[in-house]
């Protein structure tokens, strides 16, 4: 029977999060009801943002590597709670037989088309732009961090929840919340996996977030759920509530 595969561990407490969500989205009565997952949780992968900003190895094997052992282990599709590895999404795609989802093109797709989100991400996946990107295929503007006055709070916020100082972590996205209102931003992308951790330290007031790897989870839980995978056959999808 296929499985959903999660390449993980990038980080952990992001790939535990991420597992997390895909239980909480699953319509399950029963243990038997939820549906299949393997995963490759492979934290010693090298940093993704250090490696796109040219500052550190290329951690594009060790994914082919991740990739290689969900597709052995029956993976029907694949996710990826890492945003910055999506830098390399191409390269995947193509050495994998299972269909890859893209978290940055799956977390846009719950948003309105037109005007502006605010993306805090690391400094790697906003130097590669696939964000940016994916915004504008739905005229929505991208409002990214200034580089200097605002992304170091984003990089401890990161850093902090790595970590395991959630409470650092907090008060450093705090700080970042307040400068993206202080430019008048209202809508938030949580686009670092590790960011919707930090944010149950921190205050959102006012502030419409959009996490990444929760929509990447409602996407696995939908494309599983058509499938059958739940049931061992194929069957219908089971449409799936819209986070508030």
């Amino acid at each position: 029977m296929s499985c959903i595969g999660i390449l993980g561990g990038m980080g952990p407490a992001a790939t535990v999060d991420f597992l997390g969500k895909l239980v909480a989205l699953t319509p399950a009565r029963c243990d038997q009801e939820h549906l299949p997952v393997v995963v490759s949780h492979l934290p010693q992968v090298p940093d993704r943002s250090r490696a796109i900003l040219g500052q550190g190895p290329d951690p594009l094997p060790a994914l082919l590597r991740g990739i290689a052992l969900l597709n052995a282990a029956g993976a029907g599709l694949i996710a990826i709670p890492c945003n910055s590895s999506h830098h390399w999404y191409e390269a995947m795609a193509a050495a994998s037989g299972a269909p890859i989802l893209h978290i940055a093109r799956t977390c846009v797709q719950a948003l309105p088309a037109g005007g502006s989100a605010c993306v805090l991400a690391t400094r790697g996946a906003l130097a590669s732009g696939f964000y940016q990107r994916a915004l504008a295929e739905r005229q929505i503007t991208a409002d990214v961090p200034d580089p200097e006055a605002e992304q170091p709070w984003v990089d401890d916020c990161i850093r902090a929840v790595k970590a395991g100082d959630m409470a650092a972590s907090g008060r450093a996205l705090d700080e970042v919340l307040r400068r993206a209102r202080q430019r008048g931003a209202a809508t938030v992308i949580m686009g670092c996996t590790e960011i919707p951790l930090a944010m149950l330290y921190a205050h959102a007031d006012g502030l419409a977030l959009v996490d990444s790897s929760l929509e990447l989870a409602r996407a696995c839980v939908q494309h599983g759920l058509a499938q059958g995978w739940n049931r061992g056959a194929a069957g219908s999808a089971t449409p799936l509530p819209r986070a508030a």
